[in-house]
């Protein structure tokens, strides 16, 4: 059986929020706590990828830190995928408070003979929702060599899985699984939810 880790992107700068989006309040819990709690399920090891390890001492898990100074969310995936051993990584962005373990694994029954299923919704690719296999480390690292941080540049190199139909999972679910919290107002949105 294949070895799953589930990854949480949290190596933003969130300066549209103006404080860290992970340890945001939501209830009785932080966004990144929520998180957590619906990728374990699924997980055969979850990590955190920061490069402020300190600062999620209190979660308990292994926290990785970019390799590639300043080259944002594909570094975060090049240090997790090129350290952690496992086959296949769930990603998530720390910033995501309603992702659902169900869609991830709708995504994981679509990745046979690809290196990563990257779901849209409503027309936006959403590749820090995705899933990837560590084989798409050798074409990662060549492009962040390269300088290129754009994540859909790594698509080109890779075989991927675009997934635009979610069967029986409802329109609520993916509306709250795709939702992300960028700026205050957006925050205040997710406390309503």
């Amino acid at each position: 059986m294949m070895k799953i880790c589930s990854v949480i992107l949290a190596g933003g700068q969130s300066t549209r929020m103006g404080t860290n989006k992970s340890f945001l309040p939501l209830q009785n819990k932080t966004v990144i706590e929520y998180i957590v709690d619906e990728m374990q399920s699924i997980s055969d090891v979850m990590v955190i990828n920061s490069n402020e390890p300190a600062s999620y001492s209190f979660l308990g898990l292994p926290v990785i830190q970019d390799r590639y100074i300043n080259s944002g969310p594909l570094a975060g995936l090049e240090a997790v995928l090129s350290q952690v051993d496992a086959e296949i990584f769930f990603v998530s962005a720390c910033d995501t408070p309603f992702i659902n373990h169900h869609i991830y694994l709708y995504l994981l029954d679509q990745l046979e003979g690809f290196d990563a299923v990257i779901p849209i919704y409503k027309g936006k690719m959403h590749p820090l929702s995705g899933i990837y296999r560590n084989t798409i480390v050798p074409p990662l690292q060549n492009q962040l060599d390269n300088e290129e941080r754009k994540v859909r540049l790594l698509f080109d190199h890779v075989h991927v899985n675009y997934i635009d139909e979610f069967a029986n999972i409802s329109n609520k679910d993916l509306e709250k699984h795709f939702f992300n919290m960028n700026n205050q107002t957006q925050y205040e949105e997710a406390k309503r939810l």
